[in-house]
């Protein structure tokens, strides 16, 4: 089913600001307005005057902003920046069985409270070796469309306290004999690989290698792009920090 029920208006980029704002040049009219940016990142090498961009359009005619900035080219490429889309895009990948380690997990439950006031995106159940019982398998998503080297995306484009307190979380669930679980989303269709960004944030980078070193599992999937819907396509490797 199509992520865009309506097509996508074209536009050019004038500038982001304040993190969820975007000033866009409609093709259709011409005409300068605001959309929301559902993206509260750095979003960076994604927001270069003149980009073009495309956006849906809400049918709640009582929004302030009813234009969404959804997609945005850059190196040649489509990459979609909607931070709301990954936990949906996550459940599709693992429904279809993209990642076979995430097979047989049954109903995917979303944003269920855990750890210090925490949510996890999807939480699974999969039977245990006894087949008697079940143990939960607990799944945190994250957004990726940064990519500095071609074939390379890298998490995250800024610094990001609230993930590495995800990772902690999920680190003390692998230890209390659950499964935790990181899984990359990659909004773009032009990498190959997933690392890390410890140039921009080392707090993260240890963070997961800490995790990792504590049960922590970690994937990540590639979509492929289109003006009508974003797909999940395939796993790609996740590179390691280097004090992993």
């Amino acid at each position: 089913m199509p992520n865009f029920p309506t097509p996508l208006l074209p536009a050019r980029l004038l500038r982001r600001y304040k993190r969820f704002l975007a000033d866009v040049v409609l093709d259709e009219t011409g005409k300068e307005t605001t959309a929301h940016c559902p993206n509260p990142g750095a979003m960076m090498g994604l927001k270069a005057p003149g980009s073009r961009v495309w956006l849906s359009r809400s049918p709640n005619l009582k929004r302030k902003l009813p234009l969404t900035l959804e997609i945005v080219e850059a190196d040649g490429t489509l990459v979609g920046i909607n931070t709301n889309l990954p936990n949906t895009l996550a459940a599709e990948a693992i429904e279809a069985g993209l990642v076979p380690a995430l097979t047989g997990l049954g109903p995917l439950r979303r944003e269920v409270r855990y750890g210090q006031s925490s949510r996890i995106d999807l939480l699974g159940q999969e039977p245990k070796a006894d087949g008697a019982e079940t143990r939960p398998v607990f799944i945190e998503v994250k957004n990726v469309h940064l990519m500095r080297e071609p074939g390379l995306a890298e998490f995250p484009d800024c610094v990001t306290a609230r993930g590495a307190k995800h990772l902690a979380e999920l680190a003390d669930q692998a230890e209390a004999g659950a499964r935790a679980i990181m899984l990359y989303i990659v909004q773009r269709g032009d990498c190959e690989r997933l690392s890390f960004a410890d140039d921009l944030d080392p707090a993260y980078a240890k963070a997961f290698a800490a995790a990792r070193a504590r049960g922590v599992e970690a994937y990540a999937v590639r979509c492929d792009i289109n003006l009508s819907q974003i797909i999940p396509r395939v796993m790609i490797p996740v590179i390691e920090p280097a004090d992993a």
